[in-house]
């Protein structure tokens, strides 16, 4: 995502401000291959100031059954004393498991490191086998199944002290979330739309860290949730009179949901164009409620869904960009803005490549002249992109 931490005279990235969480509520409906999930964060207090398009970003915890199989291979308490780097302080050993250290994502380091400790002859050899030269593949498909526990798991004999493990351990990062409301609709609160990670791999479950942190182990109301704001240039435009053409499926519709509010609260009188979509119309229809009434009071234009599922060829936003392509052209030539928000790997570049399409279909140009024309449409920043 595009973002910056912003400045606050109290709270920011290296001094968050405990929040909490007050809604927590299932968006996706039964069915659904997805959970998506709406939180309200409630922000008094803390001297935040955000706008639409701006993002928040939340310190997570990880599992605490996670921390304790660890403990367990490591023979530890929890109570050892253990550093990290730019820590002042020492710390438990647990509260840096629980806190402080990515518990995913080992490297080649802590194999070698096993296989020097290793006294099991089998462990000795396995690991040996994946550290030969031209086993480089089959080592980063290895370390791409497990998180460390695993490896812990897997090879007893290799006994580790509570510093030698974490020195292998990276920090525990803060993931950033496009913020889903608008502040002058709700100056005290920020709204996120998460998709909540769940995965197996080397027949284990895994979750996403920080989604399954908000969904399964904060308790509304009660557990303090470390947050700031993120500033981003992803931004409705400053002219109110510009129609906007908003692109964003699955959990990409946050921001819009967020511009929406401040455009009908700011009185805008540009025209608005939503593309959404995911898999199922009756079950992953998020905040449906909510786009009908905006259809109905004619704050949103044109609404279009596309749902990949529902049929036996799948449909994209990016199709139902091209079946409206003369529309869309018509918006674009007339000064409309266009945003994107979502998957960057396919969706971001499906849209980006139908984009480029029907301006060059719809305004009679040549590959090049279109290219040339979405160029300038990102240096008047009226072509931006929030995609991860």
């Amino acid at each position: 995502m595009f973002a910056s931490t912003t400045a606050s005279a109290l709270y920011n990235k290296d001094n968050p401000f405990p929040a909490q969480i007050t809604a927590n509520r299932l968006l996706s409906r039964p069915g659904s291959g997805k959970e998506i999930r709406h939180f309200t964060v409630d922000i008094a207090g803390s001297g935040f100031t955000y706008k639409a398009g701006d993002s928040l970003g939340v310190f997570p915890n990880n599992r605490p059954s996670e921390v304790d199989e660890i403990l367990r291979h490591l023979g530890a308490t929890g109570r050892e004393s253990v550093m990290l780097p730019r820590s002042p302080e020492p710390m438990t050993l647990s509260e840096a498991l629980l806190a402080k250290l990515a518990l995913s994502g080992p490297t080649r380091r802590i194999v070698e490191t096993l296989a020097g400790r290793a006294t099991e002859p089998a462990e000795e050899d396995r690991l040996a086998a994946l550290l030969v030269p031209e086993a480089t593949e089959r080592l980063a498909a290895f370390l791409a199944e497990r998180h460390f526990v695993d490896l812990l798991a897997e090879f007893p004999s290799a006994r580790l002290a509570p510093q030698e493990f974490v020195d292998h351990l990276r920090r525990l990062t803060p993931r950033l979330y496009s913020i889903a409301s608008s502040p002058r609709v709700f100056p005290n609160e920020i709204h996120l739309t998460v998709a909540v990670i769940r995965y197996q791999t080397n027949n284990r479950d895994r979750v996403g860290v920080c989604s399954s942190f908000k969904a399964d182990r904060v308790r509304v109301g009660e557990t303090p949730t470390y947050v700031f704001v993120s500033e981003s240039h992803f931004a409705p435009p400053d002219d109110g009179a510009k129609d906007c053409v908003m692109v964003g499926p699955g959990v990409g519709i946050a921001p819009f949901r967020a511009f929406l509010q401040d455009r009908v609260a700011s009185g805008a009188t540009g025209r608005n164009w939503v593309f959404f979509g995911d898999q199922h119309h009756a079950h992953d229809f998020i905040y449906d409620d909510e786009w009908r009434d905006y259809l109905a009071r004619r704050q949103v234009h044109r609404l279009d869904l596309a749902w990949s599922r529902d049929q036996a060829h799948k449909i994209y936003v990016q199709d139902k960009m091209r079946e409206n392509a003369a529309e869309l052209w018509a918006w674009l030539a007339g000064g409309a803005h266009f945003y994107v928000c979502g998957d960057a790997r396919h969706m971001a570049k499906g849209v980006d490549a139908a984009l480029h399409e029907i301006i060059a279909q719809q305004g009679g140009m040549d590959t090049a002249a279109a290219a040339e024309y979405v160029k300038r449409m990102k240096k008047e920043k009226r072509y931006q992109r929030d995609v991860y």
